[in-house]
């Protein structure tokens, strides 16, 4: 490296400019010496221009120097958080002055984010103080860094006492090692029952960290268990009165005609009638009680490869004419054909009774993402008890068990999916939407079965 290039920026200005003057100093130096006037007078002029020369080289440093210092010490200012440096007396017209207006600008602008920022940070932070799900993060080495109210009731300690310590430390190695989503029974310091664990990673400082989420399901499973017997049992009381009613009822009138010291003479007729009331609602009860069995024993899927139109087309083809299939993607799927061929089967019967005689149904399906669409339209009426659906052994039928759409949902469910019904928005009648997880199967492994 060089000498000049070793020389610092404010050196190179002041030789620069010392250099533009030389010239001028040069002459002047020149005509005083060839000039006939005495010495003293000489040598004064010369060091009158000599100090002029060497006063505005160091003027024009100090004018070139002392703003761009001004700069360094605003953006160091800047760097260390501190927004409250300006640059003054600034005229945006001046090629300085431009950079000067800038630099205030994004100190402003720094300044407005650091205090939304903060602002943030302190919402959030009352945020998760507040609520009454445990949340608590880890660092890379596994330490516990952040807990708020909830977890500290949880770990049954203060956050001054579990910040700092290891997830061993706790006793919670197991739940971060967890599947998210999971639902665990688990006895913590502060409490027992069934937990929800979810668990997220997240970036601080370039750094991986650790969130887990520990929310207390042991209430609010109470209540849905607690609804759901009630309902049972309404159901299944009203559907053992609707048969033992008329049974209790017939049995009674038969006895009264048995007891009847002369029987008439259409006896016979009477009887029969009444044991057929009697065979038709214990016949009616007993499959109320295999469709509640067949409810209670349904079985985890037996997933294989299948292709899906293969399927819909199987079920489309026991309707005849009155089911359109539109199509869609051929596409492979793993899952359990039995089952999933159930739900079509309850879903395009429920469709093609809606629609009636003069009605259509229409069956299509596309891929949506990750997710595999499968959509069921029909031109009936519509759905006017909306709110009962789901509710098990709940019909409008004559005759009907009303498990057909709450044994498809679970079987639904059951492969990841989710299942909705709803009133069509642009005419008549209704769709049923089916979503399933499009785990594609490989096309040579396909069930041949279903073509």
């Amino acid at each position: 490296m060089s000498g000049r290039s070793r020389l610092r920026f404010q050196n190179r200005v002041l030789w620069l400019t010392l250099l533009g003057v030389g010239p001028a100093w040069l002459t002047a130096s020149l005509f005083l010496w060839n000039w006939d006037a005495n010495n003293s007078l000489r040598w004064a002029l010369f060091a009158l221009i000599s100090v002029f020369a060497l006063v505005t080289a160091f003027a024009v440093r100090a004018r070139v120097v002392h703003p761009l210092q001004s700069l360094a010490n605003m953006l160091e200012a800047l760097r260390e958080g501190d927004y409250s440096l300006r640059g003054r007396r600034v005229d945006p017209e001046d090629a300085l002055g431009e950079v000067m207006v800038e630099v205030n600008t994004l100190s402003r602008t720094l300044y407005d984010q650091r205090l939304e920022a903060l602002e943030a940070g302190v919402l959030l932070g009352k945020i998760i103080a507040e609520i009454d799900i445990a949340v608590l993060a880890f660092d890379p080495e596994r330490r516990l860094r952040l807990v708020n109210r909830a977890g500290e009731a949880l770990l049954g300690s203060t956050s001054a006492a579990l910040i700092g310590r290891t997830v061993a430390d706790l006793g919670l190695e197991a739940l971060l090692d967890e599947s998210s989503g999971r639902i665990v029974g688990r006895v913590f310091p502060g409490g027992a029952g069934r937990w929800e664990v979810r668990r997220r990673r997240f970036r601080e400082g370039g750094r991986p960290h650790e969130l887990l989420v520990i929310s207390d399901l042991s209430r609010a499973l109470r209540d849905e268990e607690r609804q759901a017997w009630r309902r049972l049992v309404r159901v299944i009381g009203h559907e053992l009165n609707s048969s033992l009613t008329p049974i209790k009822s017939m049995a009674g009138t038969l006895r009264k005609l048995i007891d009847r010291e002369s029987l008439p003479g259409d006896w016979r007729e009477d009887t029969q009638a009444g044991l057929a009331i009697i065979h038709d609602r214990a016949e009616s009860l007993g499959r109320f009680m295999g469709a509640y069995a067949r409810l209670a024993r349904l079985p985890v899927p037996t997933r294989r490869p299948a292709e899906f139109g293969a399927l819909v087309r199987r079920v489309a083809s026991l309707h005849g004419a009155r089911v359109s299939v539109e199509g869609g993607p051929e596409t492979g799927l793993a899952l359990d054909p039995d089952q999933i061929e159930q739900v079509l089967i309850n879903v395009i019967k429920n469709a093609v009774e809606a629609a009636g005689d003069a009605g259509s149904v229409r069956v299509r399906w596309r891929a949506l993402g990750d997710r595999l669409l499968v959509e069921i339209e029909d031109d009936g009426p519509g759905l006017a008890h909306t709110e009962n659906l789901w509710v098990p052994f709940f019909t409008t039928k004559p005759g009907g068990t009303g498990i057909g759409l709450v044994l498809s949902r679970e079987i639904v469910e059951n492969h990841g999916g989710t299942i909705s019904l709803e009133n069509r928005k642009a005419g008549r009648g209704c769709v049923a939407r089916i979503s399933l997880p499009l785990d594609r199967a490989g096309p040579v492994a396909l069930d041949t079965r279903l073509g």
